[in-house]
């Protein structure tokens, strides 16, 4: 991270100061209960990978990379856990573009083949059940441990997912087509050709700044924001010190 939490989240404090009233639920809504209950669908760019209500108030666009540590850190510890928390009580939309570079920087072909293997629990409706599962197990980055088998494994925790489908779309990379469009996806987001890096948030189409990339680490501080966004979205439209303006095609 480029900067320190308790910096972070001080300035948060700071700016995130005055903001309006949060609003409810629409009437006749219920929240979701668990993982399972979430909406999934893949949207028409062939790459995005959208869970929950795609009518809550806040969209929070992740790029990650299933090998990343910083990932894990933020899945496990950071903001991942307020985020999924939204998600759950319909206030986050979380839309997913799954980038599989390490394999090429770090050697291997674990992230190509969690990618695929997220894709294939998709076609299931067990993506946001087993992309969790795969972020509490993670392999150490220089390891390549994501192997045919230990994902297979991780599924068999995902009541349902594992199948005669699910299991031979694992086995002969049946999604590698989406693998290699996500990467696509990935490398075009952002002004780098590289990619934006992992993880990177973009929340109402824009990016925290690198700058500010800290708060991605701070469970209560990342909580703030989001909650921040919800209650005034033009708040955060018109933020130029912390957000900025980012396509995600």
């Amino acid at each position: 991270m480029t900067a320190g939490v308790a910096g972070v989240a001080v300035a948060l404090g700071l700016l995130l100061g005055g903001c309006g009233q949060r609003a409810g639920l629409v009437e006749g809504q219920s929240l979701y209960a668990s993982l399972r209950e979430l909406p999934e669908e893949l949207d028409d760019d062939g790459t995005t990978i959208r869970v929950g209500d795609p009518n809550a108030p806040v969209t929070l666009r992740l790029y990650e990379d299933p090998r990343c540590p910083y990932c894990e850190e933020y899945e496990q510890t950071g903001g991942g856990p307020a985020a999924r928390e939204r998600t759950l009580r319909r206030t986050v939309v979380t839309e997913y573009t799954l980038a599989s570079f390490l394999d090429d920087r770090v050697g291997g072909s674990g992230s190509k083949k969690a990618v695929n293997a997220l894709r294939a629990a998709l076609e299931e409706g067990r993506f946001a059940e087993y992309h969790a599962v795969l972020y509490q197990n993670q392999p150490e980055e220089i390891v390549d441990g994501f192997t045919d088998a230990y994902l297979l494994e991780l599924a068999a925790e995902v009541e349902g997912l594992r199948g005669p489908a699910f299991d031979s779309a694992v086995k002969t990379m049946k999604y590698h087509d989406f693998v290699s469009r996500s990467q696509k996806a990935y490398e075009r987001a952002g002004s780098d050709p590289r990619g934006p890096g992992t993880p990177t948030a973009v929340i109402n189409g824009k990016r925290v700044r690198e700058m500010y990339s800290g708060v991605l680490y701070d469970r209560a501080a990342f909580d703030e924001l989001l909650d921040s966004v919800e209650m005034d979205p033009e708040w955060w439209e018109e933020h130029r010190l912390m957000a900025e303006d980012m396509g995600t095609s």
